[in-house]
């Protein structure tokens, strides 16, 4: 029976993961600089250990309200093709180990930009957790259903 592991976190209290080969560290961080002129889905950069890091916010990517960046916010920094690029997230969970054959194509309850932001789901105890498409979820330019 083969498993998968996911780094979970929660936006608007919905549950998603990603696959834990991709996510580089979590992290809270709370100094980041505006970009003038970038996409409404960039929350800005941030200096990480001397590395500039992009920080997407996953609630404008999911059709919601910005993140407030007045106070820590929580990262998953995922490794990029060429960089590292950040999620900011509502809340950090954890890891779990998943049966593979328990993954389910999305619903099709499942409707607007979030639709297009999951490769799948897991029902888990009394909860659905949606498989986000990282490289999806990181592309700013892309139009929201």
């Amino acid at each position: 029976m083969a498993s998968r592991q996911y780094a979970t976190f929660e936006v608007a209290d919905q549950l998603f993961g990603v696959e834990v080969e991709l996510v580089q560290e979590v992290l809270s961080f709370h100094e980041y600089t505006s970009v003038p002129l970038a996409p409404s889905a960039v929350g800005g950069l941030f200096n990480l250990r001397g590395q500039v890091i992009a920080a997407v916010d996953l609630r404008v990517q999911l059709g919601l309200d910005r993140h407030v960046l007045d106070g820590p916010v929580m990262n998953v920094i995922l490794r990029g093709d060429d960089e590292p690029v950040s999620l900011l997230v509502d809340r950090i969970g954890e890891v779990i180990d998943l049966d593979e054959s328990a993954f389910e194509p999305p619903p099709d309850t499942l409707s607007g930009p979030t639709r297009d932001l999951v490769v799948g789901t897991f029902k888990l105890d009394g909860r659905l957790m949606l498989a986000l498409d990282v490289r999806t979820a990181v592309d700013t330019y892309r139009v929201p259903a």
